[in-house]
């Protein structure tokens, strides 16, 4: 939220900066656009970062799997192992 605050005031100042050579309607327009494509620029972004965030989950989540899944597999063949060097 903090970047789009910041985002929109920059926005602002450099439409205030190009008013000499327009006329206050399209000042207004020109603000509302930037501040739109801003929003969405945002929007975008946050999908991004959360779409990295469940890949990297589900990455982990997947090794813990593979990993408990050969474990589980280890401690049965060692107990077979064990079994037949008793008898």
């Amino acid at each position: 939220m903090m970047k789009l605050t910041s985002t929109v005031a920059i926005a602002l100042a450099l439409g205030a900066l190009t008013a000499c050579n327009k006329s206050a309607n399209e000042q207004v327009a020109d603000n509302i656009e930037a501040n739109a494509d801003n929003t969405a620029d945002m929007m975008e972004a946050n999908v991004d970062n959360a779409a990295d965030t469940m890949q990297a989950n589900t990455e982990n989540a997947a090794d813990a799997v593979r990993e408990a899944g050969d474990n589980k597999a280890d401690a049965v063949r060692n107990g077979a192992d064990t079994a037949n060097n008793a008898q």
